[in-house]
Order: structure tokens, then sequence, then C-alpha cells
């Protein structure tokens, strides 16, 4: 598998706040400059480990027919491939599973579903488990794929086919956090992804675009706005005393949703606010936040609702109730959290 000389924009989120003290390291980005060409082929530094999650942004290309990503045991040819993740574009479309070892493919896996759609953005998340693969689409949970080699095998990630590759993000969980229901670990000091190209040790990092600045309250723009099959993706921490947090969606004379966790009610709260106007406020009965505890919010955009996911899981539908999408183009985010990746 060949690699393709790109530079990367290497990034390595670093925190610190009192209220949280999750270690130095928080998350490494590998954001890349232009869209990287395919197919792509890097090494993963210190391999896989339990809690660990690898978080895949990209496009999958008009009238592609497949794609894969694959965890391999090196990056010679014929290695053997611990994960085969291969989505397929023939009617109906479905996912195939699969394990390569000695040279020999294991028997396939297959999911009837096509969780990307062509000529759409994703977000794909590979979680490691002790005895599993658990595997999420634009944040919500897809298929759980058991163990046939040993994930400590795993040193090398491939992307290959008609897909287009935005980021790579890798999360470690830090071992003192406790753990939460439906949730994996967090995030920790890692060592982050080494693709051929990467500089010599002891040389630093190129001069790069400078990091994204999560400074709260944070604010960026959502490139070409909202339209059906958009997804938001962001990961961050409750701070241990949080009180509210606002996720805002907007237009220029408003806000198309509002999503507003209060630690202090234990609700979320959903609205719109039109001509300096708040509509009638939607209340959910559960929270699915926690004080002091990692968090990993999408937002799909759907031609008549949002979805939202919390930690994989469907925590709320919210009808549109502002309908020009393309509108929609800043992404606000304040109250008691850090981010550590943002993507819109």
């Amino acid at each position: 598998m060949a690699f393709y000389q790109q530079q990367p924009f290497y990034n390595p989120l670093l925190r610190a706040d009192t209220d949280c003290t999750l270690g130095e390291y928080l998350c490494v980005i590998l954001l890349f400059t232009s869209t990287q060409r395919i197919p792509f082929s890097g090494q993963i530094q210190g391999g896989l480990q339990e809690g660990k999650s690898i978080i895949l942004s990209g496009r999958v290309l008009p009238g592609a027919n497949r794609f894969h990503v694959n965890l391999m045991c090196g990056s010679h040819s014929g290695a053997d491939i611990a994960l085969h993740f291969n989505p397929r574009y023939e009617i109906p479309g479905y996912v195939v599973h699969n394990t390569f070892q000695s040279r020999v493919w294991g028997s396939e896996e297959c999911k009837q579903e096509s969780p990307f759609p062509q000529g759409q953005t994703f977000t794909l998340q590979i979680l490691v488990e002790q005895d599993k693969y658990k595997i999420s689409t634009n944040g919500r949970h897809f298929m759980d794929y058991r163990h046939r080699v040993p994930y400590t095998n795993v040193d090398t990630i491939s992307v290959e086919g008609m897909v287009e590759l935005n980021s790579i993000a890798f999360q470690n969980p830090a071992p003192y956090l406790p753990p939460q229901p439906a949730f994996p670990g967090y995030i920790a000091p890692q060592t982050g992804f080494q693709p051929q190209y990467a500089v010599p040790p002891g040389c630093g990092f190129p001069a790069y675009p400078s990091a994204p600045n999560y400074t709260i309250p944070y604010k960026t723009v959502i490139n070409g706005g909202l339209h059906p099959g958009k997804n938001i993706v962001i990961h961050g921490v409750i701070n241990h005393n949080a009180n509210r947090i606002i996720f805002n969606l907007r237009y220029r004379d408003g806000i198309a949703l509002h999503y507003n966790p209060r630690f202090d009610e234990r609700v979320v709260v959903l609205n719109t606010n039109q001509m300096e106007q708040w509509g009638t406020e939607e209340r959910s009965g559960s929270l699915p936040f926690h004080k002091g505890q990692p968090f990993q919010l999408n937002i799909s955009c759907n031609p008549y609702h949002y979805n939202v996911f919390v930690n994989g899981e469907q925590a709320h539908t919210y009808k549109h109730r502002y309908t020009k999408l393309n509108d929609i183009d800043i992404l606000e985010i304040s109250g008691d959290l850090q981010l550590t990746l943002v993507q819109a």
C-alpha cells in the first residue's frame, strides 16, 4: 500500500484548565491541508489499546461503488488485516466486515445498510473494546465486530476506494476516569499518528497552520451551511461544577437550534429564536451528560428535523422551525465545558 506525500496539519491538542485535570495532550488530530489523496496508509505509533478511538472524517465521492478502511498488522504486502470495514454501494447498499489472516480472508459479516450516502460527508468512529471493535457512523452505533486478531498487533491504518479523507483523530482513555454507562473512557496523552512523511524525532513539527482555538465561548463557521446529510461532531469534557451548556446553530438573524443541557434542572432544553423572540421550549425528561465526564455530541441534519446523538445513542429529535437550512452557517458553544474536537 503506497504512502502519498502530502503535508498534514499535525495537531496535538493541549488543554490547561484547573477545573478538569485530564493530563497534557487530550487528543491528536491529523488534519490535511487539502483533501488527502487516496489510497492512504500510515503507522499508528503505539498501536491500539482498549478504550482507544480512531475517528475519520471525509466524504464519499458521488457515484462511489465502494471504499474500505483497514486496521492492519504492518504495512507490507500481505500483512494481516484485523478489521476490514467495507461499504459497498451495489443496490441495496451494505457494509462488509472481515479479517485477513495468514493471507486468507475469513467469513464475511455483512450488514444490509448503507450508513454513508454517496456524495455526502461522513464521520466513522472505531472504538477498541476488550473483545470487539465498536463501530459508529455519523455519531450513532452501527455494528460490533469481535476480535479475530489481537488488537495489540495493529499498528497501521489504511484507506482506499472512492472516498476523500479530511482528518483522522486519535483518542486514548484517561485511566483515572470512572466508566460511564454506554460510553467509552477518555483521552490521555498519546504519541499520535506517524505517516511515512512525518517529521523525524527531535526535529519538531513543521510550520503548518496553528492548532484550532477551542477557547470557550467558541464560535466557528459551518462551511456551506446546513443541508440534509450534514453532521456536526463535537467532543469535549463537562466541567466538574457544571451548571449549563449551550450549543447554538445560528443564522444571521436568529438561532435555528438552541440545545441547552441544564445540570441545575436535570433536563435538556431545545428551542428556536426568530426575530429576537424565543419559541416554545421542548424539554427532555433526562440528561445524557455527566459532570466531570467526556462526551461525544453529533447533530445530524435531516430534511425535516435534527437528530441529536450523545455518546453514540440517539437522545433527541427536533423538528425544523427555521427551514432555510443553507442560511444556518454558525456554530456557537458556551458554558461549563472544555472542547477537544469540533467538526462543522
